[in-house]
């Protein structure tokens, strides 16, 4: 029997310091702004942590109309075709390309076709005195070379947004040949909020141990040992986001 037809199985685990949650267990929300859209609060302040993370399925005519306010957005196409309208010009998205998108910004996003998946995390921006606030910024990961993690070649990282003061966040993708892992057990002030996008393998969070596979959400409070290993035959790889660059004070 598979586990999904067990009568009242879930892997999906919420506990202080870290969450696991898996796309069986997503229950769809309304979101201010998105019209024709289905959308999953996956991570928020609710649960503990000082960010969001969405997931959002926009059907082939669905839409985003609104302004970023106070806060910044990372938004990530998982699968699918949308467009997204800067400063009087439109950028054509498509899986694996981002956009960055800071305050105060008016957005404008509709979808391309077939139902398009959209992954976004969400900050409130912290100004740093001195450091220019972000601009806007459309690119795609293959366009991000992957460099190798502390040396290690089956283990390389791609650094989506700039490595300047002035950002307060950072995404990531993190891929790992089969059997490759961090290198040791990780407990560091920064959250983190991420997605598998590929792949399957092993996650130690905290002093717990999970199995997990594409499309599941993970969330580490801050100083939440955390640890993986790529299981399988094909390489593993996540989508994650960090707070970055400001005084822990």
């Amino acid at each position: 029997m598979e586990t999904k037809d067990l009568f009242g199985f879930t892997r999906n685990v919420v506990k202080g310091r870290y969450a696991l949650l898996t796309p069986g267990g997503f229950v769809p929300s309304y979101l201010p702004g998105w019209e024709k859209a289905v959308c999953n609060v996956l991570i928020s302040p609710a649960m503990g942590a000082r960010f969001c993370q969405l997931l959002i399925t926009l059907e082939h005519d669905g839409q985003c109309l609104g302004n970023t306010g106070v806060n910044q957005y990372l938004i990530y196409i998982l699968d699918g075709n949308a467009s997204i309208m800067l400063d009087d010009r439109r950028h054509r998205l498509e899986a694996g390309s981002y956009v960055y998108l800071p305050v105060g910004k008016d957005v404008q996003i509709k979808g391309g076709g077939a139902p398009t998946r959209i992954l976004i995390f969400q900050k409130e921006y912290q100004p740093l005195p001195g450091a220019a606030k972000p601009a806007a910024l459309v690119g795609h990961e293959r366009e991000v070379k992957g460099q190798p993690f502390l040396g290690n070649e089956d283990a390389r990282l791609q650094v989506l947004l700039p490595d300047h003061p002035g950002f307060d966040m950072a995404v990531n993708i993190f891929t790992y040949q089969p059997g490759a892992t961090l290198p040791f057990v990780e407990t560091h002030i920064m959250e983190h909020g991420l997605v598998m996008l590929r792949g399957q393998g092993i996650c130690r969070l905290d002093a717990d141990w999970h199995p997990v596979q594409a499309g599941d959400v993970i969330w580490m409070a801050p100083y939440c040992p955390q640890w993986f290993v790529a299981m399988g035959k094909t390489p593993a790889s996540y989508i994650y986001y960090k707070d970055v660059n400001r005084d822990p004070m």
